[in-house]
């Protein structure tokens, strides 16, 4: 583990990446970016330093020892939302989508350039900034289900049902306006705005899906998320409601 010597004040970044020589590269550009960049070797050990310095972001290499990326982000998914950029020589379409849908903020696939990744780092962490408050509703509801914006809590029953970051921006889109249908491009540009994520369409589908499995009581007949054939998607408009502040 190595942690560079810029302010302690400044978001920290954490790297997870095997190779030596790309990792001393990303903590110099960070370190010249004003992050504080603080790296691993392996999934186990990031596992540990991102609980010991709670980072701002992420870096992840998927091809790693002990423990691989798929799994490393996995596991920090049960537990945080902290943003994820996968760092991987693999660039097919089913990688992106499996890494994206696990709950990845962004894929960059090697060789990349350092600045290309620089401007990724700084969009995801903008777009990961609590928006500024405004006059709105502060929960969503529909029949059982119950969404807090304020905590980005879901509720089912009134226990509370785990989301990923991109699940919840999904459901609260969908139960924020409902009986609007949605495109997939619609929906994409909720979870990419700035476009920064090479993404299919074929993501929306996976995180719908596993939407339903935790809202719906027949996932394979739903009731809340419908499909709107050769469209996209909407969120029944009955019982849904905006309860004010």
């Amino acid at each position: 583990m190595h942690t560079d010597d810029a302010s302690a004040t400044s978001p920290t970044i954490l790297v997870i990446e095997d190779d030596p020589k790309t990792a001393r590269l990303l903590a110099l550009y960070l370190r010249r970016e004003g992050f504080r960049a603080v790296t691993a070797e392996d999934g186990p050990e990031g596992l540990r330093l991102a609980r010991e310095h709670d980072p701002a972001l992420v870096i992840l290499d998927l091809m790693l020892p002990r423990l691989d990326g798929w799994e490393v982000c996995r596991r920090l998914r049960r537990v945080s939302e902290v943003p994820v950029i996968m760092l991987t020589a693999r660039g097919e379409e089913i990688d992106r989508v499996s890494g994206l849908t696990l709950g990845a903020d962004d894929y960059v696939v090697k060789p990349f350039s350092p600045k290309e990744l620089m401007a990724r780092v700084r969009a995801v962490l903008r777009r990961s900034r609590p928006a500024a408050p405004a006059a709105r509703a502060t929960r969503l509801e529909h029949g059982d289900l119950r969404l807090d914006l304020d905590r980005r809590r879901l509720y089912r029953k009134g226990t509370p049902v785990e989301l990923t970051a991109h699940e919840y921006a999904l459901l609260a889109a969908l139960m924020g306006a409902p009986g609007k249908v949605f495109s997939r491009d619609e929906l994409l540009a909720r979870l990419y705005p700035r476009g920064e994520a090479t993404v299919v369409e074929r993501v929306v589908d996976v995180h719908v899906g596993k939407l339903r499995q935790k809202i719906e009581d027949d996932p394979g007949a739903p009731r809340c998320i419908l499909t709107v054939r050769g469209l996209g998607y909407r969120f029944a408009d009955r019982e849904g409601r905006s309860a004010p502040p």
